[in-house]
């Protein structure tokens, strides 16, 4: 399993997890805000299933170190 989230990207999904997760809690209290806890789940390993299947890669160029 190869990196394909970049640094920004990452930091994108981390925030927006957290404020999705925090809607559980909070506001609607709904549980769509569970979504969060996918995007913090890819941000913590730095791949997303979604991206390598539409061929995706926000993350470094192979060869290149991050």
């Amino acid at each position: 399993m190869s990196r394909n989230i970049g640094a920004v990207d990452r930091w994108v999904r981390v925030v927006l997890g957290l404020i999705l997760l925090s809607l559980t809690f909070t506001g609607p209290k709904t549980l769509w805000g569970l979504l969060g806890l996918v995007l913090l789940a890819t941000a913590a390993v730095s791949f997303c299933p979604l991206y390598s299947v539409l061929g995706w890669s926000t993350g470094p160029k192979p060869g290149k170190q991050a």
